[in-house]
């Protein structure tokens, strides 16, 4: 596991906790049930039900661990406010060099979800947004070639 900070906002952060609880509780007492359904089938050398929720408990056992990691090192995104400067938690209005205009919220890599406009400080896109102020051109590198972009909002 990786020691480097998640960042989340409110929401982000309460769907982490119920995804934990969820595994924790309810997903482990199915599998246990499953598991214990199946030893009763017999053999279990020869036995695909066993397998399937031996190996379905693993995978929520890995899953938990990883959550838990994970809100170990978060840190909360607070609305930022008002200002001149992209930082995590913004959202910009940008126009491109074709003069399209998108919107994005800056969000951690947890919660990133490009068709909905939130993209990842980790991105190439949202690095290059990082620390950059109002009217600033920004040139990013994406898979067509290279994009220039105008912030024309912050908030």
């Amino acid at each position: 596991m990786t020691d480097k900070t998640t960042y989340v906002t409110e929401e982000g952060l309460a769907k982490l906790k119920q995804e934990l609880d969820y595994l924790k509780t309810t997903k482990r007492k199915e599998i246990a049930h499953r598991i214990a359904s199946a030893k009763e089938l017999g053999d279990l050398s020869e036995n695909a039900e066993y397998s399937d929720a031996k190996e379905e408990q693993g995978l929520i056992e890995n899953r938990i661990l990883e959550l838990e990691e994970t809100l170990r090192h978060i840190e909360v995104i607070k609305k930022p406010k008002k200002s001149t400067t992209v930082v995590i938690g913004s959202v910009i209005e940008v126009s491109n060099d074709t003069g399209k205009k998108q919107q994005f919220t800056i969000v951690g890599s947890k919660e990133a979800a490009p068709g909905d406009g939130k993209i990842s400080n980790e991105s190439p896109l949202g690095r290059a947004f990082l620390g950059r102020k109002l009217d600033e051109q920004v040139t990013v590198t994406v898979p067509r070639g290279t994009m220039i972009y105008t912030i024309s909002k912050i908030a």
